[in-house]
């Protein structure tokens, strides 16, 4: 199985993504509170790791960005 994530921590993919992005962006992307609403990494961290769904649009964002 070929998992493009593999060694990729949840961590480095906000923090990427956000830093390509910005808040305001990847709350139009991708539709969550905590991109929205006083975004941080701590705060997006603690939602995406007891919120599957959007955990899963993240990392495909991720993937689908060409940084």
């Amino acid at each position: 199985m070929n998992n493009q994530l593999h060694g990729v921590t949840l961590e480095a993919i906000v923090t990427r993504l956000q830093d390509y992005y910005g808040w305001e962006q990847l709350a139009q992307r991708i539709d969550i509170n905590c991109f929205r609403s006083d975004p941080s990494i701590k705060s997006s961290l603690k939602f995406l790791r007891k919120t599957p769904w959007a955990r899963a649009q993240v990392e495909a964002l991720y993937l689908a960005t060409k940084f």
